[in-house]
């Protein structure tokens, strides 16, 4: 089922949902690890927590720092190299981890 989600979410955003590979996301995001942790579970609180975000979020997050629209110099020196195909495998590999439950 979450498979499809992330598929259609995809073809909503005009991503060719074919192209999303988690598997490639999960490689490409050893340089995320630093600070979002492995698997997307930051060990931090000032760094998002990115394991079982949604897709389209991730995609739009990416997006919007390389475009500049949001601003983090961090996020924004990482987003810059990033392609089309990486902002899709990243959302992919990131929205197929299991979120880490939390207590209020």
């Amino acid at each position: 089922m979450r498979k499809i989600l992330i598929i259609a979410a995809a073809m909503t955003l005009g991503v060719n949902a074919y192209a999303a590979d988690p598997a490639a996301g999960k490689e490409k995001a050893k340089a995320c690890a630093a600070c979002h942790g492995e698997n997307g579970i930051s060990p931090a609180a000032e760094f998002p927590k990115l394991a079982g975000q949604y897709y389209d979020y991730l995609v739009r997050a990416l997006n919007d720092y390389k475009s500049g629209a949001r601003k983090n110099p961090i996020m924004s020196g990482q987003a810059t190299a990033l392609k089309k195909e990486d902002i899709a495998d990243l959302a992919a590999y990131y929205a197929s981890q299991p979120a880490l439950a939390t207590k209020y």
